[in-house]
């Protein structure tokens, strides 16, 4: 099978996405299908291109093994409604433009949000008479309106968009119930959606291979108690809220915070913590991937959060399967699907998002619970090999794949 994969964010940039097209696309190839990842050069999510790449019209690369075709497409930060539509819109363009010089292909994989990636499919697969598949992996434009952002009239207009799209997709691949809910109870027909949701490479985010201390050099001490949040710092995430339950932790010496990502939030959320007198609050820039397992061992627990709104219900962050495959206890305030994982697997405990007292209730009494979290973090891990893996993952999207192509 030849797999054309169609992508705005891909490796090295760090993003959910990123790490699940790849690893997919690495699977795959495993089980030898020849696969072709379209995307842009690497900018995301300050708009700035990453060393070693620039911005041409089309230049390709090997990363792992994996054929990855590079895009021109215009090229700004991950903030700002226009320009990002612009920026969105380019590759677009660029990919349907210039798809008759991607290598033969029996069926795309066209992964959104943003929208405009499954535009590209769609218009790629009438073109060259492909079948298409949509990876639904957030609800957009949904997931904009959420957060405050966009013009009523032109969130309709997406809206439109969004519906042809699901229409005309031959499969679609949903990455929670919750999203496949969402769109039959919309008029898509249930019996074109499969479920693959997010997973984890249980042998890279292993407790095993964890190579440096990490803690040591964030300067925390072995006796301290840990709480972090890694990932992007947007709008969505609510992590004003984290602040405000460090306030309430100030008393007990022991506790620290840390917050370690970059996005729209970041210097508004360390100049608030500053102005809070937040001195149990560190800022990290967030670092490569493969730094990641050894991160998430010095943790005492991963906090995931994201702002109480009903489209927020339907989402599962993918930095909860990384946790739990690193047995790192998980305060998961969120509500809905995430929340039922993270409860099914007992791989943490569960409290109702934009509730700081109830967060810094909730860390001050773990603090002293070593037994419990030892035990959370056992459940997260088992339930990451036997549940989430990438490879069980990557497999069940392949048979969507057979699916569309009548296999």
């Amino acid at each position: 099978m030849r797999i054309l994969i169609l992508t705005d964010r891909f490796i090295p940039e760090i993003s959910a996405p990123s790490f699940r097209l790849m690893d997919h696309a690495k699977c795959w190839r495993e089980a030898g299908h020849d696969v072709t990842v379209v995307t842009c050069a690497p900018n995301a999510p300050r708009g700035r291109i990453f060393p070693g790449y620039t911005n041409k019209l089309y230049q390709a690369e090997w990363i792992e093994g994996v054929h990855v075709i590079r895009l021109w497409s215009y090229i700004t930060a991950n903030a700002g409604f226009a320009k990002r539509i612009l920026d969105l819109a380019s590759f677009t363009a660029s990919s349907v433009m210039q798809s008759w010089r991607f290598p033969k292909f029996d069926v795309i994989l066209a992964s959104s949000p943003p929208l405009f990636v499954a535009m590209a499919g769609y218009m790629i697969s009438r073109m060259w008479r492909r079948p298409w598949i949509f990876e639904l992996r957030d609800l957009w434009p949904a997931s904009i309106e959420a957060v405050g952002l966009g013009n009523k009239t032109p969130m309709r207009i997406l809206e439109k968009v969004e519906m042809f799209l699901y229409r005309k997709a031959d499969r679609i691949i949903s990455l929670t119930e919750a999203f496949r809910d969402n769109l039959t109870s919309r008029g898509i027909s249930p019996a074109k959606i499969d479920i693959a949701t997010n997973g984890v490479d249980t042998e890279m985010f292993n407790p095993q291979n964890v190579k440096v201390d990490a803690r040591e050099s964030l300067g925390i001490a072995r006796d301290d108690f840990l709480v972090a949040y890694f990932g992007t710092t947007g709008m969505a995430h609510g992590l004003e809220t984290m602040l405000e339950a460090a306030q309430r932790c100030r008393e007990n010496s022991r506790i620290k915070f840390l917050i370690m990502g970059d996005g729209a939030e970041r210097k508004t959320l360390e100049l608030r913590s500053c102005e809070m007198g937040n001195g149990n609050v560190l800022f990290r820039d967030s670092v490569p991937h493969d730094q990641m397992p050894d991160y998430f061992s010095a943790l005492d627990m991963f906090l995931v959060h994201l702002k109480p709104h009903p489209v927020f219900k339907t989402v599962i962050p993918s930095k909860i399967f990384e946790a739990m495959a690193m047995g790192t206890p998980i305060l998961c305030a969120l509500e809905g699907e995430g929340a039922r994982v993270v409860a099914e697997s007992g791989a943490g405990v569960c409290i109702p998002p934009g509730d700081p007292v109830r967060m810094a209730d909730e860390i001050l009494r773990l603090s002293n619970q070593p037994d419990e979290l030892e035990q959370i973090g056992r459940n997260g891990r088992t339930a990451a090999i036997e549940k989430y893996s990438r490879q069980l993952k990557a497999e069940e999207c392949l048979r969507s794949f057979e699916k569309v192509l009548g296999k």
